[in-house]
């Protein structure tokens, strides 16, 4: 498992090199379009390489999916805690329960446990052996 691990990120970069060598030319990235520049207080731009443009979106697309779906399971987590905790307080009561009530044995369960008579070697009376010779 930990040889697919490894070329699974060892192909991963030869693909990410491969890109960010493909992409080397700079491009400018706006965060205001230039029409609106003077309701934003001045242009806010970047000069950057084509390739890091492309990584930092993926990685804004990830973060943005994580804290998504982190959002989206919030109350499977609070639902999930919530059962923790209940099922906790019913164990408790169950201990509590077994400690302090004497109840008697079921009368199966006492059968089921008594110790088997171990067969012993001497006849039983009244009973008859075969002869030996």
């Amino acid at each position: 498992m930990r040889f697919i691990r490894l070329l699974f990120v060892a192909v991963l970069a030869i693909i990410l090199v491969g890109i960010a060598l493909a992409n080397r030319g700079t491009v400018t990235v706006r965060a205001v379009p230039e029409g609106l520049e003077q309701y934003f207080w001045g242009g806010w731009q970047i000069t950057i390489p084509l390739f890091l443009v492309i990584f930092l979106a993926i990685l804004f697309g990830i973060v943005i999916g994580l804290i998504w779906e982190w959002l989206r399971e919030a109350h499977i987590r609070s639902e999930a805690a919530r059962r923790k905790e209940e099922v906790a307080q019913l164990q408790r009561e169950v201990g509590s329960l077994r400690d302090t009530h004497n109840a008697p044995r079921d009368e199966v369960k006492a059968i089921l446990d008594k110790p088997k008579p171990v067969p012993s070697a001497e006849p039983a009376p009244g009973s008859t052996l075969p002869a030996t010779r």
